[in-house]
């Protein structure tokens, strides 16, 4: 009986070590000048070693101002400020592991394909889908996801 009681004793502190695992640290992160801008959302939340960066899309840097050159234009945008998020955060497009794309206009798929696959030496897995608008105007919106160092 003393065995039996010593052995259910082990499995409890067994289990209650296991459930008192630390859990990792979260951090929400704001985009280098924006603290003022009051959005409802973080530019990256990152978890552990892995970054979530939110959706972006082609503004100029400094404007509230879409780049020219419609799809290819905004995406080429896009992708460049999203390397500058990253680094800003202790990544970089090497080490992103998922996209997700959002096009305004579906059929725009294949020209914003061009311009995407020129930022990524890895090809991290990807969903693409089209939408019945995004913010601004805009034609492409991208999120990532990233290991950080």
């Amino acid at each position: 009986m003393r065995l039996l009681a010593s052995s259910i004793a082990l499995l409890v502190l067994t289990a209650c070590t296991v459930d008192m695992e630390e859990k990792p640290h979260v951090e929400y992160l704001a985009a280098p000048g924006s603290e003022e801008a009051d959005l409802p959302f973080s530019a990256a939340v990152r978890v552990g070693d892995t970054l979530y960066l939110s959706g972006m899309i082609g503004l100029k840097p400094g404007t509230m101002e879409l780049a020219e050159g419609g799809i290819q234009g905004e995406t080429r945008q896009t992708l460049e400020n999203m390397s500058q998020r990253l680094q800003d955060f202790g990544s970089s497009m090497e080490k992103v592991v998922k996209c997700t794309v959002f096009l305004a206009d579906i059929s725009e798929w294949g020209a914003m394909n061009e311009v995407y696959a020129t930022f990524f030496p890895n090809k991290p897995a990807r969903s693409a889908l089209g939408t019945s608008g995004l913010a601004l105007g805009a034609r492409v919106e991208i999120e990532c996801i990233a290991v950080v160092d």
